[in-house]
């Protein structure tokens, strides 16, 4: 069995503080959308990726592959938006069996309220600070992880 190839003390630190700042800024995301919206950051993942579509419209296995989560996660969180009245589920016409996840009014007006608060947020807590550069050097590197995430197998260690 090979041994671990342990992080050195730079990426060590480098790790534990991304791990933090993803940890501290979804939740603060999550608690100011819930309290100027009533969305939860969840919600509003959803919902960017169907106001992202022409038609409003997404089929489960894409909202799954946009957002990254497992399909029990998503099922049971579309069930409670759908009850909430944000989406709605119609029968895909070409695919008996399938569905589509659609946006309704209610859903639209909600993302539209809370967007300008989330985005007010974001810019206050993530970007302010940061120069130009260091905007384009982030987009690089997580360009460049995701990258490397695409091309290797999910089992892969």
């Amino acid at each position: 069995m090979n041994s671990p190839r342990w992080l050195d003390e730079d990426e060590q630190r480098a790790w534990r503080a991304h791990i933090r700042l993803q940890g501290q800024l979804t939740a603060r995301l999550n608690r100011q959308l819930q309290a100027d919206s009533g969305l939860s950051l969840a919600d509003y993942e959803v919902l960017v990726q169907l106001t992202d579509t022409p038609d409003g419209r997404l089929r489960p296995f894409e909202l799954q592959r946009e957002i990254q989560w497992e399909q029990s996660r998503l099922s049971h969180h579309l069930s409670r938006m759908q009850r909430r009245g944000l989406i709605c589920r119609e029968e895909c016409p070409d695919d008996g069996r399938g569905a589509f996840i659609v946006l309704t009014d209610a859903g639209r007006d909600a993302i539209t309220a809370a967007a300008p608060g989330h985005v007010e947020t974001v810019r206050r807590l993530f970007f302010e600070g940061l120069t130009r550069d260091q905007v384009a050097l982030l987009e690089q590197l997580s360009t460049q992880v995701l990258a490397r995430l695409d091309a290797a197998p999910e089992d892969a260690s």
